[in-house]
């Protein structure tokens, strides 16, 4: 499609399109001559991914871009934002299924690679195995992030510190999920539409997780405390 086609599809100027493109957050048209552009529907998407982040999520352009490179500074703390950053890495990258390289993630963490076979050892991440090499989501790939960070803050090695000690946040997280997605299901089932239903997920994915790191930074702190000699 031309550029009047994406303006259409999308609802958005040239301009603006022209900026994104500027910014790195969408993939470059196919050009097959000079002064000629055509775009495809990775760039619908992006464009309206873009839009929605900034709506919604209030992200300026350089901030979306380096969320989108794996700055884990940078990510919305909404976990409802992935789905617009995967859509947009996916389009960038020409990757499919919301996977980015694995390759991609060493470029700023030299031991992602080592990190993720760990945590995928534990079942904190997936590997996908690609002919153009290892693959993995978006979500993972912040996982992957957020460990090097632990790395970046004394949690080394040396100390004894392994990706793999994730293993009980797994398997609180998942017996915690699965726990509140039955427990929702039933109490929404047939009684609400469909809309309004994921808007209270999606309110839930956010609020208990807030919800869920204070009660447990409660009990850290009242375990310190009876540790400590007064």
């Amino acid at each position: 499609m031309k550029m009047r086609d994406l303006e259409q599809r999308t609802g958005v100027s040239r301009e603006i399109i022209r900026v994104y493109l500027r910014h790195g957050l969408m993939p470059e048209p196919h050009r097959p001559k000079a002064n000629v552009a055509d775009y495809g529907e990775e760039h619908v998407r992006s464009v309206l991914a873009i839009r929605q982040l900034q709506k919604e999520k209030k992200l300026p352009l350089e901030r979306i871009r380096r969320a989108m490179d794996g700055d884990t500074e940078a990510m919305p703390v909404d976990a409802s934002a992935f789905p617009h950053l995967d859509s947009l890495i996916a389009a960038r990258a020409g990757v499919n299924d919301d996977q980015i390289p694995l390759a991609a993630l060493a470029a700023r963490n030299p031991h992602a690679e080592a990190d993720a076979r760990v945590l995928a050892s534990v079942g904190a991440v997936k590997l996908c195995e690609h002919p153009n090499g290892t693959q993995v989501s978006r979500i993972d790939a912040q996982l992957i992030g957020l460990w090097a960070e632990m790395r970046a803050a004394g949690f080394t090695e040396e100390l004894g510190f392994t990706p793999d000690i994730c293993k009980l946040h797994v398997a609180a997280a998942e017996a915690l999920a699965h726990q509140e997605l039955e427990i929702f299901l039933d109490r929404v089932s047939g009684q609400r539409q469909e809309d309004p239903t994921a808007d209270m997920a999606q309110a839930a994915l956010t609020h208990l997780l807030s919800f869920f790191g204070l009660i447990r930074l409660k009990t850290v702190l009242a375990d310190l405390r009876q540790r400590t000699p007064r």
